[in-house]
C-alpha cells in the first residue's frame, strides 16, 4: 500500500508535532533553522509511510522550505522591531535570492533522491564541522555593490532551496565578511529569510504539482499533514528555547547540536540508499 491509499494514522500526526516542537526549541536556543532536523527525519517517516522512493526527499525539502515560513516571518518582525535589519541590503540581495531559490527548485525535480540526499548529506556535515571549530570569517572588506549582492544572492538562495533552510548559516557568514556588525548581520539574514523560504515553498509546489505517486494530502511537494502540525508548533516552542537559551550552557550544546546535525545527515543517506 501506498500512502495515498491510506488514511494518516494519529501517531503520524504525533510525530510531525513533536518534530515541530523539537525544531522550534533549537531554533530559539541556538539561532538554527529547522531544514537540517526537519529533512532527515521527515524522509525515515515518508519511507515508513509508503511514499515512493523517487518523491521521499524532494517532499521533505518542500514541506521543511513551507514549514520555514511563519518562523521566518516571526523571526524577521522581532529583528525589524530591534532596529537589527539593514534594509537597503535587504532590496538589494532579495531579487537574486527569489531568483535562485525559485530556479534552483527546479534543479532539484530533475535532480534523483539519492542526488539530493549526497548534496544535503555534504552540506550539513560542512556546516556541523563549521560550527564544531567555531570558524567564523573575518570581516576583510567591505559590502559590495548591487551586482556583487545579486551574485551572493543567488548563490546563498540556490544553496537554501536545495538544502531547505532559510540562509541563515550562509547569508551571515557573507554579510560579517563584509564587516557587517553581527547583530545587524543575524538582523538582515532573518530578513531575507522570508522571501527564501516563500521563494522554496511556491517552487516546490509548482514542480511537484502534477506528479503522480504524491500522498493525496500533498501540495506538489509540500505534505499539508506535516506542514500543518509542524510550523505552529516550532513557533509556540521557539520563546522557551530563547529563555533557555540564558540559563544552559548554549556553547555545548551547539556543539552537541552539531554533531546531532552530522548523525541525522549520515542517517538520510542511509535512508535513502537503503529503502
Amino acid at each position: 500500500m501506498t500512502i495515498e491509499e491510506t488514511p494518516v494514522d494519529p501517531l503520524w500526526w504525533l510525530a510531525y508535532l513533536a518534530l515541530g516542537s523539537f525544531v522550534g526549541l533549537m531554533a530559539g536556543l541556538l539561532g538554527i533553522g529547522g531544514g537540517g532536523i526537519m529533512v532527515p527525519i521527515l524522509t525515515s517517516l515518508f519511507v515508513i509511510q509508503g511514499v515512493p522512493h523517487e518523491h521521499i526527499a524532494h517532499l521533505a525539502l518542500g514541506t521543511a522550505m513551507a514549514a520555514i515560513v511563519p518562523s521566518a516571518s516571526a523571526s524577521l518582525w522581532s529583528h525589524h522591531r530591534h532596529g537589527a535589519v539593514r534594509w537597503h541590503i535587504v532590496r538589494h540581495i532579495t531579487p537574486a535570492i527569489l531568483a535562485g531559490t525559485f530556479l534552483a527548485t527546479f534543479i532539484a525535480a530533475l535532480m534523483p533522491t539519492r542526488g539530493l540526499a549526497i548534496f544535503f548529506a555534504a552540506f550539513m556535515v560542512l556546516m556541523s564541522l563549521q560550527m564544531l571549530v567555531n570558524l567564523k570569517p573575518k570581516p576583510t572588506r567591505t559590502l559590495p555593490g548591487p551586482v556583487g549582492l545579486s551574485g551572493a544572492g543567488l548563490g546563498i538562495g540556490g544553496i537554501s532551496a536545495l538544502v531547505a533552510i532559510g540562509g541563515g548559516s550562509l547569508t551571515v557568514p557573507f554579510l560579517t565578511w563584509c564587516n557587517v556588525r553581527l547583530p545587524q548581520a543575524i538582523g538582515t539574514s532573518a530578513a531575507v529569510g522570508l522571501p527564501i523560504a516563500l521563494a522554496g515553498a511556491l517552487g516546490y509546489v509548482i514542480n511537484g504539482w502534477d506528479t503522480a505517486g504524491l500522498p493525496d494530502a500533498a501540495w506538489g511537494y509540500v505534505y499539508l499533514p506535516a506542514l500543518l502540525l509542524m510550523a505552529p508548533f516550532s513557533i509556540l516552542t521557539a520563546p522557551l528555547g530563547a529563555r533557555l537559551a540564558h540559563r544552559l550552557p548554549v556553547a555545548l550544546l551547539r556543539r552537541v547540536f552539531a554533531v546531532m546535525l552530522m548523525i541525522l545527515a549520515l542517517q538520510m543517506l542511509y535512508t535513502v540508499f537503503t529503502a
